[in-house]
């Protein structure tokens, strides 16, 4: 399918990839709408994309807000006068051991359920229910061919200190082979991108000197870009067969 001929969605829109996602698609004459709970975020996106061929509509968007996800997507298929597609992009990390022992205190520390459900319920639960209302929507409206895009990450094989994100993405992953086989009689497809380390504003605020250490260990030489992964995203909204795969964007990097 044709990038230009997509009335998608894409959460997280408001920095990282799902702000370079939302450009590159309207770049391509596609029209976007955008949400994330970072307004101004959404703000600039607005204003650097402007002059674009395609569309940028933008939105406020809380997926940890059942309610307000229905909402959206209603907006969205309203706003762009129809919906085919949808980049499932917004997520957060809350890193952390799940038991630790403190090195000054000596103190057994545990990952606090707080930390566990927030990672939870924006990267898998509001991630799914998007999916659901987003594709309930194309079938209601008979919107095909239809395509779906989870960010899932290579973490989702497990990672030292990320118990709720792993868990989170690695259902994710699970669930586009499910949702694949579910949604394949309505002319919906599901693929996802699983990146590696890649120089967004969520990886910056990562410890330095781990950052570092781990750039030092990807066969490739070098951190992912934002455009790296576009890549991958473009293929799977492009192809028509493909589905219920993922796609790992890391450049060789093994956790």
């Amino acid at each position: 399918m044709q990038l230009g001929k997509f009335k998608i969605i894409v959460t997280g829109a408001g920095q990282g990839l799902g702000a370079h996602f939302a450009r590159r698609l309207a770049e391509a004459g596609a029209q976007v709408a955008a949400g994330d709970v970072r307004e101004d975020g959404l703000a600039e996106l607005s204003r650097i994309s402007r002059d674009l061929p395609g569309q940028i509509y933008t939105r406020a968007l809380d997926v940890t807000q059942e309610a307000e996800i229905g909402e959206f997507v209603d907006w969205a298929f309203e706003t762009m006068g129809g919906l085919n597609g949808l980049i499932n992009n917004a997520g957060i990390l809350r890193d952390g051991l799940l038991v630790k022992r403190d090195r000054k205190t000596g103190q057994v520390v545990k990952l606090s359920s707080e930390a566990w459900h927030t990672v939870i319920d924006v990267n898998l639960t509001g991630a799914t229910l998007v999916v659901r209302d987003a594709v309930a929507t194309m079938i209601e409206s008979d919107q095909q061919p239809g395509v779906v895009v989870n960010m899932t990450s290579l973490s989702r094989h497990g990672n030292r200190g990320q118990s709720n994100y792993v868990s989170a993405k690695a259902a994710l992953a699970a669930n586009t082979w499910t949702w694949a086989r579910e949604f394949a009689p309505y002319g919906i497809r599901v693929g996802a991108v699983a990146p590696g380390l890649v120089d967004t504003p969520m990886t910056r605020a990562m410890n330095q000197k781990a950052r570092d250490a781990l750039v030092a260990t990807i066969p490739a030489g070098r951190i992912g870009l934002p455009e790296d992964v576009w890549m991958a995203v473009k293929f799977i909204l492009e192809c028509s067969y493909f589905t219920g795969r993922v796609v790992d964007v890391d450049g060789g990097l093994h956790m």
